[in-house]
Parts: structure tokens; sequence; C-alpha cells
């Protein structure tokens, strides 16, 4: 009997350890397609051409059904998008970055989508809650990536001003890239080898743009990398009281 009941404690203690794993693990993803998702609707009334108006509403729209199947995982998903107070959100820093000019968001959509497609590809086919959702998901994310891709590719390769935008573009946001490469806990991934596919990946497209791959550091004395922790950037503050303002408004409200 002794033997039975150490063994069951064991057992809830693995079980529990585990599901609080995959709180924390669906709580940083879910932040980072929401926080995104706001950002790139942002836009709406703003793109530099009517197509990038539905392109960016599309790529917006798949990051916020993410987003919410991500959060209900954890919680209340209204209630972790609208009433949480900014250290609470988990999400990277690259994603609340603001949008800049187009060349900006580009940018920053160019490196979180192919991370989030090497995240989305290796979770398909691993065992655990993510793997549903990752299938599903990683068709939506390779559209992102090809967009993000063509349009690093047009100006990059464009005219004098698209060209110095867009590498000044790529060069001011590198430093927030080493965070998506950091451990969370709940997810068991080979970060090493996603992130060497992912420099390569980047490299690629980028040299066919005629950009050059930035030279500051991802590693040194300061990176950011304090997403994860609730530590986040000052335009991040602004965005959220934007994103929330409505729901703390009218508390209770039904439509």
């Amino acid at each position: 009997m002794p033997t039975t009941t150490a063994t069951t404690t064991a057992t809830t203690a693995a079980t529990t350890a585990a599901t609080t794993a995959a709180t924390t693990a669906a709580l940083a993803l879910g932040d980072d397609a929401l926080v995104l998702s706001h950002r790139l609707g942002e836009w709406m009334g703003h793109a530099p051409v009517l197509e990038e108006e539905v392109a960016l509403a599309n790529i917006a729209l798949d990051l916020l059904g993410q987003a919410r199947i991500l959060l209900s995982m954890a919680g209340d998903e209204d209630e972790l998008a609208y009433l949480r107070e900014e250290r609470a959100f988990r999400n990277i820093q690259l994603v609340e970055q603001p949008n800049g000019d187009f060349a900006h968001t580009i940018a920053r959509q160019l490196y979180f989508s192919t991370y989030q497609h090497l995240l989305y590809d290796r979770l398909a086919t691993a065992e655990g809650p993510f793997a549903g959702l990752a299938a599903k998901a990683v068709k939506e994310v390779a559209y992102h990536r090809d967009h993000a891709e063509q349009w690093t590719l047009r100006l990059g390769d464009g005219t004098e001003v698209s060209h110095e935008r867009m590498q000044r573009a790529c060069t001011a946001l590198w430093r927030f890239t080493a965070e998506m490469f950091r451990p969370v806990d709940g997810l068991d991934l080979d970060r090493a080898a996603m992130e060497a596919a992912w420099l390569e990946s980047v490299g690629h497209v980028l040299g066919r743009a005629g950009l050059a791959v930035p030279e500051g550091s991802r590693t040194g004395a300061w990176r950011a990398g304090a997403g994860r922790e609730g530590l986040h950037t000052e335009s991040f503050g602004r965005m959220l009281a934007e994103m929330q303002h409505l729901h703390r408004s009218h508390p209770g409200a039904s439509w």
C-alpha cells in the first residue's frame, strides 16, 4: 500500500507539473500571436496599397485564431487578453515593436514567421497538446512567411530608397531575434537546431534581396530577451492600453 500511495502521489505531481508547463507554453505562444495580430491590425486603413489591406488583415486574423486556441488552453481567452496587466504578458519583445514604416513591418514579419513556421513544423509531428493546432497553423504560417519574403525581395532589390529602408529595418530589429530561441517551459525542442535553420533561411532571403545580414550582436551584453519574463518595451504599454480600452470601459457588456 505505501508503494502504491507513493506511486500515485508521484504520478499526480508529474501530471500537475506537465499541465503547468503546458499552460506556460500556451501563454507564451498565445501572447506572441495575439500581440502581433494587433500590431498588424493597426495597418487597416494605412497600408500602402489596397491589396495589402487584405493581406495584412488575413495574416492578423490567422494569428488571432491561433491566439484564441492557445489562450483558451490556459484559461478564459477574453480575460487573458483584456484584463491582464502588462507584466503578466509573456510575448517576445519582437512582436510588440511598433509598425514603423512598411519596411519595419515586413522585417518583423520575416523574422517572426520564419521562426513560427519552424516551430509549428516541429510541434505538428511531436506528441503533445499543441500538435493539432500546429498541424493546421503551419500551413497558415507558410503563407505569412512567403508574403514577408516576397516583400523583402521587392523592397531590398527595388529602388535605392526602398533598399535603404529595408536594410535599416532589418538591422533595427535584429537585436530582438535571439529571444525566439530561448527555452520555454512546456516546449521540448532543439532550440539550437531551430536557430541554425532560422539563420540559414533568413540569411538566404536577405542575400537574394541584396541585403546584408545585420552585424549587430544577438547575444551581447545587452540583448532583448525579457519579454518571456514579463518585461516589455515602452511601446507595448501604449499598445496594450489601446487594445484593452473598450473591454475595460464596459465590463460585462453584451453585444
